[in-house]
């Protein structure tokens, strides 16, 4: 099965870059009312695309800790051609430099789970033919943004199908000292409660059975264990996943090696497959 995806995908990147056709950069400037500031989002819509076409499929891609909504576009700009040839608007949402994509319980201007799920998904539906139907909306990101893909997947079975996790922050708890988790959730040792309640690692229980999900992770990165001891925990409770590990590190070599099989994936996904 894994050869057979990548020589479609071989093929597909091969005819892709004979004709050299390329998806259309948008930029979505969102006004939160609930952080009281204009959020910018990249914004990927197939070459033929049209708003009066039929309502396409849609991804929502994450950036990672320190990283904005540009990253995907300027460090993976393979993305570009992806969104094109698979047919389905990308979208890349700024997330902040350290928001870790949920509702801070102490810091007001830190409010991202609302501001996606609430502002931006609405905001996307009236600028863009896209749809509504959680069948073809899909998550996923990268370290911080797979954290976050996960996260608000996890909650918002409603919204999202599918999701997926590059090099994911799936257990926070094990960096209580980094990328200003602190500064969203107060320190550990005064706030366990509130560590363990969004750590990703501690919402299995909430997954319910049509939720499709895809999760990879390379040996080299610090995130390993972590991914491994998720793969293994959704195992033991029969959730189904893919779930892959490699050699690579924490860094865009891997992720831009890795986004193309986690969009084909997706593809799949909404063909229903």
């Amino acid at each position: 099965m894994i050869y057979n995806k990548q020589f479609t995908f071989s093929c597909l990147l091969f005819l892709s870059s004979f004709w050299m056709i390329y998806s259309q950069i948008d930029t979505l400037n969102v006004y939160s009312e609930v952080m009281h500031k204009t959020i910018p989002n990249i914004v990927l819509t197939p070459e033929d695309y049209s708003s009066t076409d039929e309502k396409r499929p849609v991804l929502f891609l994450l950036h990672g800790a320190g990283g904005d909504f540009s990253d995907w576009i300027s460090k993976a700009p393979i993305i570009q051609q992806l969104s094109n040839d698979l047919d389905f608007i990308i979208v890349c949402p700024d997330g902040g430099d350290t928001s870790w994509y949920f509702d801070s319980p102490i810091d007001q201007h830190m409010q991202y789970e609302t501001y996606i799920v609430k502002e931006l998904i609405p905001a996307v539906e009236k600028n863009y033919s896209v749809s509504s139907q959680k069948e073809q909306r899909a998550i996923t990101g990268l370290s911080m943004g797979g954290h976050g893909a996960l996260y608000l997947a996890f909650r918002h079975q409603d919204i999202w199908g599918a999701a997926g996790s590059m090099s994911g922050g799936v257990d926070i708890r094990s960096f209580p000292d980094n990328w200003d988790i602190a500064k969203r959730l107060g320190p550990i040792s005064e706030n366990k409660a509130l560590w363990d309640k969004n750590a990703v690692i501690n919402m299995l229980n909430l997954i319910n059975d049509d939720l499709s999900l895809i999760l990879d992770c390379g040996y080299d990165d610090f995130f390993f264990d972590d991914n491994k001891r998720m793969h293994e925990e959704l195992l033991k409770r029969g959730v189904d996943h893919v779930y892959i590990e490699r050699p690579g590190a924490h860094n865009w070599d891997y992720w831009r090696n890795s986004v193309k099989y986690q969009l084909m994936y997706f593809k799949d996904f909404f063909r229903g497959n």
